[in-house]
């Protein structure tokens, strides 16, 4: 029979349903009985014991809220009567004991990447179209449109088709309501005219000038690190030549991220050019010459240790925290115990979780580096009028989510139980392997396209409600939290971890399970959903307050 409800810590005064409970219902936990005193949805809490107005609410054995009025036990959890609370952080001497997982299952395998001159080794072959300004966007566009349905890289066929049967039946006056939606993404792509070029993309962005001259800064390193990525063979830059963000600071940024960076670099700016028609031919031209010799690139076999992998949630809810995040955590921890690099980000959605974080961070430098990360960026979301305890969206709260170190608790279960070896600022190069920490907001696009930045050549992204995130460099894999999910938006999701919930597989399975997808993602024996679908989304973060 499936289990009602859990408790997630020992600590904890809530239960979570795994089912819909109805008020009156007396469910039975661990030799304790609760009578319910309200409806309870899955995925949603209720009180364990009456508790008064200030009084402390424990999930996850940590503080995630404080009562805001008398409530009795079997009340269900709301907005209304528990408000956002964290406890105080602070750096103290603390010796973390890691019991790494088993990986007898996994050792000595290997996953066919692509090998790069600095060593390091990418999961696609991809080749990148960078504009330095937001004027090139559209340049970009005409671009894509000709290399993307020439070269086989487009996905837009069927919706063509769609809606050029539907100008034939307007035209013939025929009843269009009667006419299907296409069917859902069957995974088969065009015929492609180079065998081992993954992709072809680009990083339409809005900055590049106007603003203030940081965020043309920050964007710049952000552009050289996408340029570096491990997963790109090649780059095509488009600049037009009066703006903030001057040809020369990328080239400087992406000489001082990797000196002896080597891939081909084709700069077209159209300021210095003949035409813009011009322009675009040239850079067509010279994009398929080196497209030519990038074709020439084959996979090869590399340890799990070179695997990079980036952990991220999104459109999260009630069973993130239990069964997604606690899944790709335990992956999370096997990669980590065969060498490999975690990289766990959103620092809105550490709130909460921050003394767990301190105390597991090896080295007190990069520990009182998060404090201060942490710090700063809280402050200025007070100073804006707004804060962490403003994160949970309207649809993290309706199912379940009530209060962001709720769901900052249920979030960090994605790193799993291993030391933090570094902590990152935004568009840092992650060098060290192990879990490490990289300062983002919680914005799904905004912290995908953060840790392809610092390295990330895979990223697991979880999901309750679902979300079509993707990255232009870095593949996404979308893991639901629960069944229903998965049946509803299947064309997007691709490992479901809704057997935890249903008692059927164990954490630690799911773990094997979803690293074991990554190896054959890595390898190109499977293609994640949102690479079919061609989701590169790309958003630089301008260090404003963004939750």
């Amino acid at each position: 029979m499936k289990q009602q409800v859990l408790k997630v810590h020992p600590k904890d005064n809530v239960l979570v349903a795994l089912t819909d409970l109805k008020a009156g219902q007396l469910v039975s936990y661990q030799g304790a009985n609760y009578q319910l005193v309200d409806d309870v949805d899955a995925k949603h809490k209720f009180y364990t014991q009456d508790m008064q107005a200030g009084d402390e609410v424990y999930m996850y054995g940590t503080l995630v809220g404080k009562i805001q009025f008398p409530v009795k036990l079997g009340i269900r959890m709301t907005t209304d009567n528990l408000k956002h609370a964290a406890a105080p952080y602070e750096y103290r001497p603390y010796h973390y004991e890691w019991h790494a997982p088993d990986v007898s299952k996994f050792e000595g395998r290997t996953f066919n990447g692509y090998h790069r001159a600095d060593g390091k080794v990418g999961t696609a072959n991809y080749w990148l179209f960078i504009p330095t300004v937001f004027c090139e966007n559209r340049n970009l566009d005409v671009i894509r449109e000709a290399l993307h349905n020439e070269l086989g890289y487009a996905v837009t066929a069927k919706y063509k088709n769609y809606t050029h049967h539907l100008i034939e039946a307007y035209k013939n006056g025929t009843d269009i309501s009667s006419l299907d939606a296409p069917l859902a993404f069957d995974g088969v792509r065009n015929e492609r005219l180079f065998k081992n070029i993954d992709g072809i993309k680009f990083l339409n962005h809005q900055g590049g000038c106007g603003g203030i001259r940081q965020d043309a800064a920050v964007l710049s390193k952000l552009l050289a690190a996408y340029a570096d990525h491990p997963n790109v063979a090649g780059v095509t830059v488009l600049s037009l030549g009066c703006q903030n963000l001057q040809v020369h600071d990328f080239t400087a940024d992406l000489k001082e991220r990797n000196p002896n960076f080597d891939k081909p670099l084709y700069i077209f700016e159209q300021q210095q050019s003949q035409s813009e028609e011009n322009m675009i031919a040239l850079a067509i031209k010279k994009t398929f010459e080196g497209l030519v010799e990038a074709n020439k690139i084959e996979r090869a076999p590399a340890p799990l240790s070179k695997m990079n992998l980036g952990v991220k949630c999104g459109g999260s809810d009630g069973f993130s925290g239990i069964s997604a995040n606690p899944a790709v955590g335990y992956c999370s921890d096997l990669l980590v115990a065969l060498g490999g690099t975690v990289l766990l980000a959103e620092f809105p959605e550490l709130c909460g979780a921050e003394q767990n974080m301190i105390d597991r961070t090896i080295e007190e430098k990069s520990a009182k580096k998060f404090m201060k990360l942490m710090g700063a960026y809280s402050e200025a979301a007070e100073n804006a009028g707004s804060g962490f305890h403003m994160n949970p969206s309207p649809g993290n709260i309706k199912d379940g989510l009530i209060t962001d170190a709720i769901k900052s608790n249920g979030a960090a279960k994605k790193g799993g139980t291993s030391p933090i070896v570094d902590v990152l600022d935004y568009t840092e190069p992650s060098v060290k392997p192990g879990l490490n920490l990289v300062c983002t907001p919680g914005n799904d696009v905004e912290a995908t396209t953060g840790k392809a930045a610092s390295g990330a050549t895979l990223i697991l992204f979880t999901t309750g409600l679902g979300t079509p995130t993707g990255n232009p460099v870095c593949p996404v894999i979308k893991v639901a939290t629960n069944n229903a999910l998965t049946k509803r938006m299947g064309d997007i999701i691709d490992i479901n971890t809704g057997p935890v919930i249903e008692g059927e597989k164990t954490i630690e399975e799911m773990g094997e399970d979803i690293l074991d997808y990554c190896i054959r993602a890595a390898s190109g024996e499977v293609i994640p959903k949102a690479v079919l679908l061609n989701q590169d989304d790309f958003i630089p973060w301008k260090r404003g307050v963004s939750l």
